[in-house]
């Protein structure tokens, strides 16, 4: 891990004359001028491909050491032990798993059939995943005003979290800009249970910003709540974690799309939504695909840079569909994402909490009279119970591969919607 770890962060990536580190080039894939995105990709490719024998190297070593102990331990498949540690079954995974894989042409592959065609491309490249739309725009939302946006979407669904929201803004729990020496992202921390959640900011202004803090603040209520529960069973496990803070984000959302009367604001909204919930779903369970494929090909023998370079390239194109050209060198990239050297199979938490909460969501939507009570016992139970016994009031099972359905038409929807 410290050799990949350190060999990442050693990487600089020519753009244009300048020496650009891992954040700055990636960030180039999302610019609007498609020629500055397949100048990112081409260096991308050329860096990560001159280290390919490293990223490797570890990976070969650390899929053996994972398949050798779960062999000691008797873990059926390479899923079995990061299932047990995030408090799930085997066949709910497998559930989740084969119902996005099920779903990828009615999803991914139509959504970026439709971007191709906003963009004027009858094809798209690999660097034209994350490219804007023609009518997208971010104007400056002031802090205040952002406060206020999250507030009222969370005040129309709970008056009881809405006033834990507030706690937050008057008692300034928040640290919200950035400044020198304050690390990126932003993060919910509970502290300890005798104390109040903090939350962590880099707030610029921006529609993504304002969502940020509508996430983070879920994690703090359902801290908030949670915390009576105590030290050892406050925290939920991996799989939970994310559903306060996903569903709070989809209230911010609805709210402020109900709230937009530009046409063309409104459609680069949904679409932005769109691939979010497409890279939390889709590309996670894709990751996951292709993590399967490596360590149950491991077993076998030591995998060369082009046995893993097919893994991943049949993953990307099953999940991202035809509409995408892949070139060869797209075959190194996988070697960029920290999460398969970390934890394996971490990945699938994120479709799976994305998932859990969409499907949460369309009961509200079918039922939404004393939805609130339960959501808020729920959140109150922290990691006392299993996701069976935490959905059950709400008349779901995620064992069902309807249940995951339920989560994805949400998405199909909001595709739907754009195609009209």
């Amino acid at each position: 891990m410290r050799l990949f770890d350190e060999t990442h962060a050693a990487l600089k990536y020519d753009f244009k004359g300048k020496k650009l580190g891992n954040a700055e080039i990636f960030d180039k894939l999302s610019n609007r001028d498609s020629k500055i995105r397949k100048a990112a990709a081409d260096s991308i490719s050329k860096v990560l491909g001159d280290n390919i024998r490293v990223f490797t190297l570890v990976t070969n070593v650390l899929a053996k050491d994972k398949s050798t102990e779960d062999k000691w331990r008797n873990f059926k498949a390479p899923l079995s032990s990061r299932n047990l540690s995030n408090l799930v079954e085997d066949e709910v995974v497998d559930a989740l798993i084969s119902t996005v894989k099920r779903n990828y042409p009615k999803l991914s592959h139509r959504y970026f059939k439709w971007k191709a065609k906003q963009l004027g491309l009858k094809k798209l490249e690999f660097w034209d995943r994350n490219a804007p739309l023609p009518d997208a725009h971010d104007s400056y939302i002031p802090y205040e005003k952002a406060q206020k946006i999250v507030f009222d979407a969370y005040n129309e669904f709970s008056p009881k979290i809405a006033q834990i929201v507030q706690k937050f803004f008057d008692n300034r729990w928040i640290d919200v800009g950035p400044k020198d020496g304050k690390e990126s992202g932003a993060y919910s921390h509970p502290a300890t249970v005798t104390e109040h959640p903090y939350i962590l900011l880099n707030y610029l202004g921006k529609t993504r910003d304002v969502m940020t803090l509508a996430h983070e603040l879920g994690h703090g209520a359902h801290q908030y709540l949670s915390k009576e529960q105590g030290t050892l069973l406050a925290d939920t496990p991996l799989t939970l974690a994310e559903t306060a803070s996903v569903f709070g984000e989809q209230l911010t959302f609805r709210s402020m799309l109900k709230n937009e009367k530009n046409p063309a604001r409104k459609k680069a909204m949904i679409a932005g939504k769109v691939e979010d919930m497409l890279n939390t779903v889709v590309r996670q369970i894709a990751f996951c695909d292709f993590e399967r494929g490596v360590h149950v090909g491991r077993k076998k023998g030591e995998l060369s840079s082009d046995d893993i370079g097919k893994i991943w390239m049949q993953a990307q194109k099953d999940s991202l569909g035809p509409v995408f050209n892949f070139r060869d060198d797209y075959k190194y990239y996988w070697s960029y994402i920290p999460h398969f050297i970390h934890t394996p199979f971490y990945v699938y938490a994120y479709a799976f909490g994305d998932c859990l909460v969409n499907s949460l969501y369309a009961v509200y939507l079918e039922k939404p009279k004393g939805f609130e009570e339960k959501y808020i016992e729920m959140l109150k139970s922290g990691g006392t119970k299993r996701h069976k016994e935490l959905l059950k009031p709400f008349g779901l099972d995620a064992s069902k591969p309807d249940f995951w359905q339920k989560g994805l038409n949400i998405i199909d929807n909001f595709i739907t919607q754009l195609e009209s």
